[in-house]
């Protein structure tokens, strides 16, 4: 080319713009993957080549898919209400179950009456051959006669008055033995005959039959019956399980006698002993729990008087009485009156 071509007022050694010592440096600090992940704001010293940092390793990818798990447990709220409904329907279920019962047993006395009627009901205890001298004396139903809450108790004061006959019983039987080892208890065992013959019927009429007819009809009279007899009935197992010599029973110092004259007898006696404690134990119990249920009912002393009252006017045999009377002192005050006339 020719010399007017050239830039007279150039600089003879600078012939490249982009060897400025300021593009220079900046072009040698910058990344190796170009301009385009330079940040300027970044340290632009650059460590050296062997002390450069290690990489850390990159995480190991996932490759599952995300499942999100559910709460093991509910909230305390929600837990609350739950337990609160459970109890209710419970509950509700528990009381439709009563409402069928008495329903049921609503039912079944309807069927009852009208099949034989009050007076129609024919007896039915104790049960006898239909050939036997002696018929039935009362009629004795439970499922029938009592309140469903009330069958449970009144079943097991029947039973119990089973398990004093029976006792009872084996009582006769042990005196027996007794008066077989030993001549001179023939007094006990003709008291143990005795008991047996007297007590069985006696109680069944006198605390049993109260008790039924009270838990039928609730009748407070009869419960205060039952009560003031069964107290007398229990304080007799008391002296039956003691024993007392001479009087007809095999309690414990009955059975201590018995084992120094005879080893078995005096076992048997000791377990008929036994039976009359636990006889003794039971009516105790039975006693509470009858009083408990009793004040259950509403019933009340001023009931039972009333009761009474009623019971002894509406009487036909007091009724008889008290008219034949009125009439008698009719007849002789009018008698008095003329002849007091002159």
């Amino acid at each position: 080319m020719s010399d007017f071509d050239s830039n007279p007022f150039a600089d003879p050694d600078f012939s490249n713009p982009f060897q400025d010592p300021s593009v220079t440096q900046v072009t040698q600090s910058a990344p190796p993957g170009g301009l385009e992940e330079y940040n300027p704001f970044t340290d632009a010293r650059t460590a050296a080549p062997g002390n450069a940092p290690k990489s850390a390793p990159a995480p190991a990818q996932n490759t599952q898919p995300a499942i999100m798990k559910p709460t093991e447990e509910p909230p305390a709220y929600s837990q609350q209400q739950t337990q609160d409904q459970a109890r209710a329907q419970a509950e509700l279920l528990r009381r439709q179950e009563e409402l069928e019962k008495k329903a049921a047993e609503l039912d079944r006395r309807e069927r009852e009456l009208q099949t034989h009627g009050v007076a129609g009901r024919k007896n039915n205890w104790p049960p006898v051959p239909e050939k036997f001298p002696v018929g039935p004396c009362f009629y004795h139903d439970i499922s029938v006669d009592i309140p469903v809450q009330f069958q449970k108790t009144v079943k097991i004061m029947y039973n119990l008055w089973m398990f004093h006959a029976g006792t009872l019983f084996v009582n006769m039987f042990g005196c027996l033995a007794w008066f077989c080892v030993d001549a001179s208890r023939g007094v006990d065992f003709g008291l143990a005959m005795l008991w047996f013959l007297l007590f069985t019927p006696c109680s069944f009429v006198c605390w049993y039959r109260p008790l039924y007819g009270a838990f039928r009809s609730d009748s407070s009279f009869r419960f205060f019956v039952f009560f003031f007899i069964y107290i007398c009935q229990f304080g007799v197992h008391v002296l039956q399980s003691i024993g007392i010599t001479g009087w007809g029973t095999c309690g414990w110092i009955a059975a201590l006698t018995g084992l120094n004259t005879s080893i078995p007898v005096g076992i048997i006696m000791l377990l008929i002993a036994a039976l009359f404690t636990a006889l003794s134990v039971g009516s105790l119990i039975m006693f509470k729990k009858v009083h408990a249920l009793y004040r259950t009912t509403g019933a009340s002393f001023e009931k039972a008087q009333q009761e009474f009252a009623t019971g002894v006017m509406s009487n036909k045999t007091v009724q008889t009485a008290a008219a034949n009377a009125a009439a008698n002192a009719a007849t002789n005050a009018a008698r008095g009156a003329f002849k007091a006339q002159p």
